[in-house]
């Protein structure tokens, strides 16, 4: 049975990082399903689709190729802000659902890093992180990863975005972003990279011990 690592948490907590990490480590492929959204959005954007508008947002995702998560325009900040917006979509969720469990099939393991792996993706997942961070911590990290990027907005805007974005995401009706009973929580606030990381990997480590997926 594959062995899944379900990294959830909000935006800019270090969950991203964190997922590829343990990726490297343990050599399994990785799923970024917040690029899933971005890239539905991206579509919808470039169409001058409406972003509110249930059926164009599903016909988007029904068609994404997942070629098009290595796009530089999905890592913008107008595209982060355009995800949160078309995830609500019943629809877009539907058509990213089939996708999103075929990767969880993968031998012998993967990373899926999302919202709602733990609790709707994969509820089945072995391991379970939970990676947060506080709000003004994860605006600061989302700000100098925009300004590196070349984009103007101040700290304040970045804040503020963060805010609305959780929000939304925890709302949600249908998939709302929440820790998995069973997941172990993991607050980055304080933490370097190096010590996320190692704190992941022990926590994954635990899990496998527990499930007898012991490396070799």
């Amino acid at each position: 049975m594959a062995f899944i690592i379900a990294v959830d948490g909000p935006a800019a907590s270090g969950k991203g990082t964190v997922a590829s990490r343990l990726a490297a480590l343990y050599g399994y492929p990785m799923l970024d399903t917040g690029l899933l959204y971005r890239a539905v959005g991206v579509r919808l954007l470039g169409a001058s689709g409406d972003l509110d508008d249930d059926a164009a947002a599903e016909a988007a995702a029904r068609g994404l190729d997942l070629s098009e998560l290595e796009k530089a325009e999905v890592r913008t900040r107008a595209a982060g802000e355009a995800a949160s917006r078309v995830a609500v979509h019943p629809g877009v969720r539907a058509a990213l659902f089939a996708l999103q469990r075929d990767f969880t099939k993968r031998e012998p393991g993967s990373v899926i890093d999302g919202r709602d792996i733990g609790t709707v993706i994969a509820p089945e997942a072995p391991a379970k992180l939970y990676v947060t961070a506080t709000p003004e911590i994860r605006a600061e990290r989302r700000w100098k990863q925009l300004s590196g990027q070349g984009e103007t907005v101040s700290f304040d805007d970045v804040l503020a975005d963060i805010h609305k974005r959780d929000a939304r995401d925890g709302g949600r009706e249908n998939a709302p972003m929440t820790q998995a009973p069973d997941a172990v929580l993991l607050d980055t606030s304080e933490m370097t990279i190096e010590q996320a990381f190692d704190a992941a990997r022990r926590i994954v480590e635990t899990a496998r011990a527990r499930s007898g997926d012991l490396p070799g």
